[in-house]
């Protein structure tokens, strides 16, 4: 057997390695375009920023270690530019020679990976302007700050590779500015668990700008100028970071089925439409495991499976993906973000009905020193209990809580099943309730009916003058802060004062995490009292309603101010 891949990375790579452990006698090729075949291309922002300071430590396999590993044919610097479906053939370009020639194959993998979108826009060709998919552009990105010593740089895009970039010139001393379209960083969070990104970004002194609009570049003497719906910013470099699109051109120009986006259309196999190819990685169209439906998420764990997939299903195996989930994680400096399954805004959108509960607290026990904040949103079905999704943020454990979420959504598990697992404790790592078990219990109560919600978002549209808004804060909390018109409780006296509080109007209760109104609620209820707790409770709800300031004069990490 005779297997061919086009393209190396994650989905390439693996495929070719699975190939050889399953079938010693196959005959392995890889055609790669570029120099390098197996590198990490989640670790080049930290080359860039000083953290990964080994140019080699970049480069995973080489064609030779390949080669001696696992007897594959490896061939950089050759471009696959078309298939001949019939012949089961590809047609090769070297693109140092020029050279053109066939090479025939039974089986073929198509791993082309995705490309950095540039928008046409006015000026976007300027030098200044880098994307980053690869180790060029990687080194060309260093080779710049090295050799031109850029005080500034603009991120357009806050996603992940934005976000990371952000990070990362700013660890090699610019001055950041995020240019964001949309109305928050991360598209996997939703808004309300962005605000927390957002206010430890600006703590951390890097511009923010969202709700905006790039329209374009200029070339100025020793800077370039981004024009945006809301002015002009001058930055030493630009990083575009708006996104990718699935590299699907050689599958199309052979017939292969691709959608609307351009992804290529694959079945649970890694098959694509022609019987004799497979396809794996960014370039193709996934399914939810949530929600069932087609989509596309480029991430390199998902690559990785279905090049295995792929592998073992032409040694004549039957294994099957089961669609990606998107369990991703960021790091932001010392914050961390992390998200598995759906969120609110893809729950919408597919008509899943859906509730959502918010958990604040420290990421160890509280009484072992510095521990760090976590905040959780779990979002689930509110007809069965299925955990849907979940965005965790904070300082402290924040990858292992979205882990445990994961699996129990792979797992089909519910909140009730959160609530019952148990998890690693000791004081330095975690509580005895741990913040996944908290979450688990605070959307049972609401499956079970012991307390109602009310949201953020929804205090606006709430009558003041026919409800009662009751903090049950500290007077310390209260005096920093409450919704407008509440009256102030502390919950360690409100069984005394009980008679105090309105019973004709139903109450609306505020604490700084959820946590105190819900007890508080529960013991109002038991007087026949109307409740409904501030999920979240009031630390999220400041976290969303405090505006982002934005600094006409932001101060470069050396001291410099920019005028």
């Amino acid at each position: 057997m005779k297997v061919v891949i086009v393209g190396g990375v994650a989905g390439g790579a693996s495929a070719a390695a699975r190939l050889r452990r399953l079938d010693e006698h196959a005959e392995i090729i890889i055609f790669e375009r570029g120099e390098y075949i197996s590198y990490a291309n989640c670790g080049l922002p930290y080359y860039i920023g000083g953290e990964i300071t080994n140019k080699k430590s970049l480069t995973l396999q080489t064609p030779q270690s390949f080669k001696n590993r696992f007897n594959i044919d490896v061939r950089t610097f050759n471009e696959v530019i078309g298939i001949n479906r019939e012949a089961k053939t590809v047609l090769v370009k070297n693109v140092k020679t020029g050279e053109e020639f066939e090479e025939s194959y039974d089986k073929l993998i198509l791993s082309p990976g995705a490309d950095p979108i540039r928008p046409p826009l006015p000026g976007i060709d300027n030098e200044r302007i880098f994307t980053l998919r690869n180790i060029p552009d990687t080194y060309k990105i260093k080779d710049f700050i090295d050799n031109n010593f850029p005080l500034s740089a603009v991120v357009v895009g806050g996603g992940y590779i934005g976000v990371e970039m952000a990070e990362n010139l700013r660890n090699a001393g610019l001055m950041v500015t995020i240019i964001e379209m949309q109305d928050h960083l991360i598209a996997p969070l939703d808004y309300d668990m962005a605000c927390d990104v957002h206010h430890y970004v600006q703590k951390n002194n890097m511009s923010l700008m969202l709700k905006t609009k790039v329209e374009g570049f200029e070339a100025l003497e020793n800077s370039i100028c981004v024009n945006t719906d809301k002015g002009p910013v001058v930055a030493d470099m630009v990083i575009m970071s708006v996104g990718v699109r699935p590299d699907s051109k050689l599958a199309a120009a052979a017939g292969l089925e691709v959608n609307k986006r351009g992804s290529i259309v694959v079945n649970d196999h890694m098959l694509t439409s022609d019987e004799n190819i497979y396809a794996v990685g960014d370039a193709i169209e996934i399914t939810n495991f949530v929600t069932k439906e087609k989509g596309f998420t480029p991430l390199a764990g998902p690559a990785n499976k279905q090049g295995r997939i792929a592998a073992a299903n032409i040694c004549g195996m039957d294994e099957t993906y089961k669609g990606t989930q998107g369990s991703a994680v960021l790091k932001i400096l010392d914050m961390t973000v992390a998200t598995t399954g759906i969120n609110e805004t893809v729950a919408q959108a597919a008509g899943i009905p859906y509730e959502k509960v918010y958990t604040f607290g420290g990421g160890h026990a509280g009484y072992y020193p510095g521990a760090g904040n976590i905040r959780v949103k779990l979002i689930f079905n509110s007809e069965n209990g299925k955990v849907l999704g979940a965005q965790v943020v904070g300082f402290e454990g924040i990858d292992k809580r979205c882990d445990v979420i994961a699996t129990a959504i792979r797992a089909g598990m519910t909140v009730s099943d959160l609530a019952e697992l148990e998890l690693c404790y000791a004081p330095p790592f975690s509580s005895a309730k741990d913040p996944v078990n908290m979450a688990g219990f605070m959307a049972e109560n609401i499956m079970d009916g012991l307390v109602k919600q009310y949201h953020w978002h929804d205090v606006p549209s709430i009558p003041k003058d026919k409800v009662t808004f009751l903090d049950v804060r500290t007077v310390a909390e209260n005096e920093k802060g409450t919704i407008e018109g509440a009256i102030h409780i502390p919950v360690d006296e409100l069984r005394l004062s009980i008679p105090m509080v309105d019973k004709s109007k139903p109450v609306f209760l505020i604490c700084q995490s959820g946590l105190r109104s819900y007890v508080a609620a529960r013991m109002l209820e038991q007087y026949g009292y109307d409740c409904y707790n501030l999920a979240g409770g009031y630390g999220l709800y400041s976290s969303v309603t405090t505006d982002l300031v934005f600094d006409e004069r932001p101060v470069h990490p050396c001291g410099i101010v920019i005028e």
